[in-house]
């Protein structure tokens, strides 16, 4: 972590996370497809709990980032021990809060699809394919956490296995129990709950099995040690919460101009988040690099770090930005062959190609702020671009320019954050001390 040139250590580490997020993301998109093969209506469906299970994602975030930016620091600075504490705290922790969220949730599925952007038509699908998330709540929110704490450990391979297998079942499963067996919607929800229980089992195989640094104990829970995993966490939180905040909004907003409104944002959604999780993987290479190094004041290589990040994260962006804007009706046909869902979808999915090209500075910005340990600068820039941007955008240009104001309301917010984040990567460089790479 100290000693290896850092554009090889960051893209030694980037590779497993990379692979692990196509495969999710394509389990994402394939789940897209199939579920779009019974309507707009199930189609839509699929968009209302993509913004729930970024909830849980947010949760697992928020233990697994928290922690694993403090066991990266103190690896860092050789106090193993401690770094077990924290990983067990932030395990069982994110446990507990996703089996009380399944539990709270079970008991209200309409008025919960209903809040998350439902239509009358979409809820009948979305309360059974939530159904079988909620089951899984727990085991997600954990998965979360030991794939962060992994990657943090420099075990991003790791994660990339167990993480694979769960997605690599997901899409099996799914043509199986959808069609082969006509369980529908149903058959995608049951497909992706065994599916992330499995994949829970084989994260944590790693931690029992003794190939990570850290060791997950009931014993080792170090309560005291709580509130500073989720004040460095809640950047990932608020990141992922505001995400999930934003669909609902975004979904209501659409909901007004039908469900095939609904269906074509979230197929644009989930397509910009696979593009973009080429630059998404390389960062999260970056952040135990950043830690690690943090925590060991070799600031000079915290810096080369992080310039190697953006500019390797623009490159890949424009590269899949360019595939986007030459085909975007074609992309998403493939998801839905809807004249009304290609119509709403071609225009949303331009300008947002287009505004991603902005995000690679911002997130590693933001990253680099959370694996520091800068809590307040992270947080203001998670709260800035997918919050306080964005869903006002939302709000005002949807009334003022009816659909075509929901299409350009995301894209402005991306570009918005340049400046803050700019201002925050200045203050931040500018205070390291001056050391050789």
């Amino acid at each position: 972590m100290t000693q290896m040139p850092v554009s090889r250590l960051v893209i030694t580490l980037s590779i497993p996370t990379i692979i692990s997020m196509l495969i999710t993301n394509i389990y994402n998109l394939v789940d897209t497809a199939f579920v779009g093969r019974l309507g707009n209506s199930a189609s839509g469906a699929v968009g209302i709990v993509f913004g729930f299970m970024a909830v849980l994602q947010a949760v697992g975030f928020m233990f697994g980032n928290g922690a694993g930016s403090i066991i990266s620091r103190l690896l860092g600075a050789k106090d193993g021990e401690e770094a077990s504490k924290v990983a067990s705290t932030a395990f069982f922790s994110s446990l507990v809060f996703g089996a009380l969220v399944s539990v709270c949730c079970l008991f209200m599925l309409k008025p919960l699809v209903m809040l998350l952007g439902s239509t009358e038509t979409i809820a009948p699908y979305a309360e059974t394919y939530i159904r079988y998330i909620l089951i899984a709540s727990p085991f997600i929110t954990a998965s979360f956490t030991m794939n962060n704490l992994l990657r943090y450990e420099g075990k991003a391979m790791l994660g990339m296995i167990g993480l694979g297998v769960g997605a690599v079942l997901n899409i099996a499963g799914d043509p199986v129990l959808m069609f082969g067996l006509r369980m529908g919607i149903a058959g995608a929800g049951l497909s992706t709950c065994i599916s992330q229980i499995i994949g829970f089992f084989v994260l944590l195989s790693m931690f029992l099995l003794n190939r990570t640094q850290c060791t997950l104990s009931v014993r080792l829970i170090l309560p005291k040690a709580l509130p500073d995993i989720v004040a460095t966490g809640l950047p990932s939180l608020l990141r992922q919460g505001l995400n999930s905040l934003s669909t609902v909004v975004l979904n209501n907003c659409s909901a007004v101009y039908g469900d095939a409104a609904v269906a074509a944002m979230s197929i644009v959604s989930r397509v910009i988040f696979f593009t973009f999780s080429f630059a998404l993987g390389i960062g999260q290479g970056f952040q135990p690099v950043c830690g690690f190094n943090y925590g060991a004041k070799k600031y000079g290589r915290v810096t080369s770090a992080y310039r190697f990040t953006v500019v390797l994260s623009e490159i890949i962006i424009v590269i899949m930005s360019a595939a986007l804007l030459l085909f975007p009706g074609e992309i998403i046909r493939i998801f839905r062959d809807d004249s009304a869902v290609v119509s709403f979808g071609t225009r949303a999915l331009v300008l947002q190609a287009v505004a991603q090209l902005f995000l690679p500075f911002c997130m590693v910005t933001e990253m680099a702020l959370q694996s520091a340990g800068k809590k307040i600068g992270a947080s203001l820039l998670s709260v800035l671009r997918n919050g306080l941007f964005f869903i006002p955008l939302l709000l005002i240009l949807s009334n003022l320019r009816g659909f075509g104001g929901i299409q350009e309301a995301q894209p402005l917010s991306v570009v918005l954050a340049v400046i803050p984040s700019a201002i925050l990567a200045v203050r931040f460089f500018r205070g390291l001390p001056l050391t050789r790479p």
